[in-house]
């Protein structure tokens, strides 16, 4: 693995206020990179700082090894965060040939094809100021790809978005990864998507790293797990407990969730069912990545 971006103790105050706090994180070539926090826990800010929108306070960054102030790794980042940065009387077209002149691009083959690879070759003179939300957006990220970087950072790309402009922006970041090898970093409050289309995931909260791990780290993490609900729960409590069943936790006065016992569902039933306890539901689920989220931040 190449490291691609590497932060080490990197931090941004306002005043008193710290932003972001004493953060490292190494994110590698081809990762999709999944940043998760509430509003206000510094994922703005950081990716700010490692898109040289913002200078950090204290600590430092690397961009494939080199200092964060050498122009050439610069250019090898490209950034969509906050808003497209677009001018409602311009066309797609004209946004793409302006921002690749600015990159000393020649012709207008690039912008075609990255019209093309967004959806938005049939936009024509259409002005963005009528585009939808979802072609502002797909064009935010079209201007962002405009000179091939290494890594795209995008803040809340799909926020706002109806599911079928959800599912398109997921299918062109996986594009992009696969047959490219871009790294993304990604910030979002949706989750469930992000958990579809992430590789790697960083939680922060209040500016502080909390955790970090892989898809697969995940996945191993969060593994099925048995929901219960009987009529008796205190009982029920007592005949877990006398067959060696201490992997569950009460969710409210009459629901369990059981973990690593899912090979035992039928040995379970028949405990239940000799213990003379009525199972009023039962299912088999695996816990979300919103669901582990708010367990870490609750612990």
């Amino acid at each position: 693995m190449i490291p691609i971006i590497q932060t080490l103790n990197l931090t941004k105050e306002y005043g008193t206020y710290k932003a972001v706090d004493n953060l490292s994180l190494t994110i590698n070539q081809g990762d999709i990179y999944g940043l998760i926090g509430k509003n206000g826990a510094g994922k703005t800010t950081f990716m700010k700082i490692i898109s040289n929108l913002a200078r950090p306070s204290s600590g430092d960054y690397k961009i494939f090894g080199y200092d964060r102030t050498n122009a050439q790794a610069q250019t090898r980042i490209s950034a969509l965060i906050e808003n497209t940065g677009t001018y409602p009387s311009m066309t797609a077209y004209d946004h793409l040939l302006l921002k690749g002149k600015s990159c000393g691009i020649r012709g207008d083959k690039y912008v075609f094809d990255l019209l093309e690879l967004l959806g938005l070759s049939n936009t024509g003179k259409k002005k963005v100021k009528d585009f939808s939300l979802g072609m502002r957006q797909r064009l935010g990220i079209a201007i962002a790809l405009v000179g091939e970087p290494d890594i795209l950072v995008l803040d809340e790309p799909i926020n706002g978005l109806d599911p079928q402009g959800i599912i398109d922006i997921r299918t062109i970041i996986e594009r992009l990864n696969k047959e490219k090898n871009m790294t993304f970093l990604i910030s979002s409050h949706i989750l469930d998507e992000l958990a579809r289309v992430a590789t790697n995931f960083a939680i922060i909260d209040r500016g502080k790293l909390v955790a970090n791990f892989t898809k697969e780290e995940l996945d191993e993490q969060n593994k099925e797990r048995i929901e219960l609900m009987t009529d008796d729960p205190r009982k029920t409590c007592l005949v877990f407990e006398e067959n060696g069943i201490d992997t569950y936790k009460l969710i409210d006065k009459n629901t369990f969730y059981i973990y690593k016992n899912q090979d035992r569902i039928n040995e379970l039933l028949t405990i239940l069912n000799d213990s003379k306890i009525k199972i009023l539901d039962m299912t088999v689920k695996r816990e979300s990545l919103e669901e582990y989220y708010m367990n870490l931040l609750d612990k």
